[in-house]
Order: C-alpha cells, then structure tokens, then sequence
C-alpha cells in the first residue's frame, strides 16, 4: 500500500530539494537530497545497510522541519472555546474546507428549502454571522477556500449558494475543484488558521458531525498549513464566478 506522505518543508527557495516528507501513518521521516558518493566518504560512514543511500542535507533542513520529538499530545478544546477564536482574532482567520458533507448546514433553517427548490432565504439565523460582520467592519479579513467535487454534492452546492450571505458580513469565499486540490496536493483535512500563528483543526465524527478541535501553534506545524494556505489561495476563485461556471 502506498504511503500517506506529508510534505513538511524544504530548505530550498528555487528547486524544492533537499526536502522532508512525513509518513503520516508510521511517523517515518522521508529526506531526500544530494546522495553521498565519494568512496572515502562513504567508507567512514558506520552501520549502513545493503542497499541504503547516504544522503546530505543542510542542517537547517532538519532544525526547521524535522520532528522535535516522538510524540506531541494534542490540544483538544471544547466548540465554546472554538467560537471564541472568532471573536479575539486580531488581523486574520482563514479556512480550508474539504468535506463533501456538514450534518450542521443540513439543520440549518433554508437548507431544505434549498434543496427542494435549489433557492432558500438566506436569513442571519447563526451568532456566527454577526461576529464575523463586526470582526471585517474592524478592516479584519476572514476567508475561506472551499474545495468542490465534479458533480457538487448537495451539500457543497448548498454552500456556493449561500456564500453570497457570508461574503454580505464582509468574508471572501473561493472555490477550488477537488482535482485541482489533488493536483496541488492539498491535504484533506478541515482546518482554520487564526493570525498565520494558530491552527485550528477541527474533527468531525462518522456522522459529519463536529466534535472539537484541535489546536496547533508549533512553528513548523503552523508552517506547513501556511503553505497549504497560499497554494489553494492562489488557485481558487471567487465563489460567484465559479457558480457562473457551473451553469455554462
């Protein structure tokens, strides 16, 4: 079975090597580099193995995206303490969502109206509006990349319909099409990012339903979904034209 592999980062800022990978079901550490080849260098090296490559990486390499230890437990709050982070933000909140299904949209007032007739009020039903209004007219940013499958589920055409009401409190949502995601590498998690310093990653049950979130503020954590942030930005567009596309 081929290996869930996570980019962590790369020292390099032109041809992407040397670079580190993490085996997100083992833990491994994939490096790759600039293979050892010189005899005598080779010769002084102990315990290598039949058929392994000594490779050579800069240290910083391994300083900025090795793991700093074994294990690190995670740091789980409750969905109170989540909604809190929308009201302290200082400057931004952003979101990467890649499920093909929310239980919480479905109890949504307008949601069987929407899919009954594909058109639903948009009503101000959720707290949640009203802190992200007052948050944008503060000149704060929240954003959001929406990842979309060919055909949209009905969940996912439920929330391009109704982006139209959270871009009104002052958000800017995109689209990004699931191949496209995977072309990029994307990973498929749900996640926010508060101020480009914590991660919020949320968990959901088998149900869709959401149970808590993790958070992360280890730099080079947090790094990783920076990248992820600015890959899928730059490549998503603005929901009301990718609706439009959907219908030509």
């Amino acid at each position: 079975m081929a290996r869930r592999l996570r980019f962590n980062g790369t020292g390099s800022g032109v041809g992407g090597c040397p670079a580190v990978h993490e085996d997100l079901d083992s833990g491994e550490i994939v490096i790759h580099g600039t293979p050892l080849t010189d005899p005598e260098d080779v010769a002084k090296l102990q315990h290598l193995g039949e058929g392994e490559t000594p490779i050579v990486v800069p240290r910083e390499l391994l300083v900025d995206f090795g793991p700093k230890e074994a294990t690190r437990p995670p740091r789980i709050i409750d969905l109170d303490d989540f909604g809190k982070l929308f009201e302290n933000f200082e400057h931004t909140a952003w979101r990467l969502e890649t499920r093909r299904r929310f239980a919480s949209d479905e109890t949504a007032p307008d949601f069987q109206a929407f899919v009954e007739t594909g058109e639903a009020p948009l009503d101000l039903y959720h707290p949640f509006f009203t802190t992200i209004r007052n948050q944008t007219q503060q000149g704060k940013r929240c954003e959001r990349v929406r990842i979309v499958d060919d055909p949209p589920t009905i969940g996912q055409r439920y929330l391009l319909y109704s982006a139209k009401r959270n871009c009104d409190m002052g958000e800017d949502i995109r689209n990004l099409w699931r191949a496209d995601s995977d072309r990029l590498r994307l990973p498929a998690e749900d996640f926010w990012i508060f101020d480009s310093r914590l991660v919020a990653l949320l968990n959901f049950d088998d149900d869709d339903n959401l149970l808590n979130v993790e958070l992360i503020t280890e730099p080079v954590a947090v790094n990783r979904y920076l990248q992820v942030r600015d890959a899928a930005w730059h490549y998503a567009v603005r929901y009301d034209t990718f609706a439009a596309g959907l219908t030509t």
